[in-house]
């Protein structure tokens, strides 16, 4: 180890510095996408054009994600989480520039967020196997309830900044201050060290061509019971939940007579519920038996917090409402998180949390496309005055505009109440921690049988070489 290694900040020390790195660039982050949502809004006063800058920068970062934590594997992680950041940077510079010379056009921003999205392929599973070489077990749970800290914050206070901020410096001072942060989180990562994994069995046997190594994470899944049976019900949970958060707004304006005041409040309900269950989970670090905290996270996101969604009629349960699911999120994600960097080799890390991440995502786009129709052609005709669904569920969440997809609210809360409970009738889910040996006690265990192996072959050369001169 280089001296200047020695001096680098290491384990949680470091960690923070990262993670105060990247709490300061998803601020800016979410400043310029706020900003540039309001820019291209009155450039086209379409929504279509905002979904589909969403939609530019959402693909390509999970579709690369197979290739991208292969290469996570291969290369260097601070070196990937560096490049990862620069890419993004590089994208907001480039916004600059096209909007200084008053050159920026719509399908500028498709370009830059697909540039952007594709290098984003690399930063969850980079973060998430940093996590793994730089701190003990027992800091997984902390360390993931600081990470999910930081969207929760960005979500709060990026809208509140950027919209006083146009005022003052407009577009161009906020995109400016971004590539800012992108600098600063940069920064902050040369500063520090970052283990790289060392070799197990499972990654001598993921070795191969770029496309065995990328196709290695669904293999090491789907070998393991316990975590496929867990990524099913994430697989299952995704499917219901994502449809409430795509009609979340749709619902909001519709029952306040397009409130963009209101809907905003409820918004950041979110995400302060977002905060305090990171600031929960970073300071508690989770329960000892985290497959405890995910399904009962699981189970508490639907009842109370989307049902809550769909019987309220007012702002102050919508707020509760969404309190409850960004709290609980935090807790499901983190405790999540945590057994899968105890479980999952880490030199195999960024293929296998790759893998989990396009399963998990993908379905995303499936629940967008069933959620709207079955708004918009069964659920809310059904709950006007007068509809065939009026009868039954009228007194619960009431009747007209956004009633129908307040009954979608509540029933999808019961299913994903059931999903999350239903963990514990399957051993395979219910007893993962149990089944699945940590990674460390597993490089321990094979390192004592070489060390006996090794004593074993001495003990018998020297039995040898005293006997034979005797004879």
């Amino acid at each position: 180890m280089s001296s200047q290694r020695k001096n680098q900040p290491a384990g949680m020390l470091a960690f923070t510095i990262i993670w105060i790195g990247q709490m300061v660039s998803m601020l800016g982050t979410g400043m310029t996408r706020f900003a540039i949502t309001i820019w291209a809004w009155q450039v086209t006063g379409e929504a279509t054009a905002l979904a589909l800058v969403g939609f530019f920068s959402f693909t390509p970062a999970v579709l690369l994600s197979p290739i991208a934590g292969a290469l996570v594997d291969r290369w260097n992680r601070k070196l990937v989480m560096m490049i990862s950041d620069l890419a993004a940077g590089l994208s907001t510079i480039v916004i600059l520039l096209l909007f200084a010379t008053d050159n920026l056009q719509l399908w500028h921003l498709y370009l830059a967020g697909a540039f952007a999205g594709a290098f984003e392929a690399f930063q969850f599973p980079a973060y998430s196997a940093a996590v793994t070489t730089m701190l003990p077990k027992n800091q997984y749970a902390r360390a993931n309830g600081m990470l999910g800290l930081a969207e929760p914050t960005s979500l709060i206070a990026a809208p509140l900044l950027a919209g006083f901020l146009l005022a003052v410096i407009g577009l161009n001072g906020i995109l400016i201050i971004d590539i800012a942060t992108f600098l600063l989180a940069i920064g902050t990562l040369l500063f520090i060290h970052i283990p790289q994994p060392a070799t197990t069995e499972a990654g001598r046997r993921g070795r191969g061509s770029l496309w065995q190594e990328s196709i290695y994470g669904f293999y090491y899944i789907f070998e393991r019971p316990s975590l496929l049976g867990l990524q099913l019900l994430f697989l299952a949970g995704n499917l219901i939940s994502a449809a409430g958060f795509v009609l979340f707004p749709a619902m909001i304006l519709a029952r306040t007579g397009n409130d963009e005041i209101i809907l905003g409040g409820v918004q950041s309900a979110l995400g302060i519920g977002g905060v305090v269950g990171g600031l929960a989970l970073s300071i508690l670090g989770g329960p000892k038996r985290r497959i405890h905290s995910l399904l009962i996270s699981w189970a508490l996101l639907g009842l109370p917090g989307q049902i809550l969604m769909g019987l309220g009629q007012g702002f102050a349960v919508w707020s509760i409402g969404h309190f409850l699911i960004g709290f609980f999120v935090l807790f499901i994600d983190g405790s999540n998180q945590a057994i899968w960097q105890a479980k999952v080799d880490p030199d195999v890390q960024g293929r296998v949390f790759a893998a989990r991440r396009l399963i998990a995502q993908i379905i995303f786009p499936v629940s967008m496309l069933l959620a709207g129709p079955l708004a918009d052609y069964v659920f809310e005709p059904a709950m006007m005055p007068g509809g065939r669904l009026v009868a039954v569920f009228g007194d619960l969440v009431g009747t007209g505009p956004g009633a129908g997809m307040g009954l979608m609210f509540v029933i999808s809360g019961l299913l994903i109440a059931l999903i999350g409970l239903s963990g514990y009738a399957f051993p395979a889910i219910r007893n993962a921690e149990d089944i699945l040996p940590d990674h460390d006690e597993v490089m321990a265990s094979s390192a004592q049988q070489l060390f006996a192996e090794a004593n074993d072959g001495a003990e018998l050369v020297g039995s040898e070489s005293a006997v034979g001169p005797a004879a």
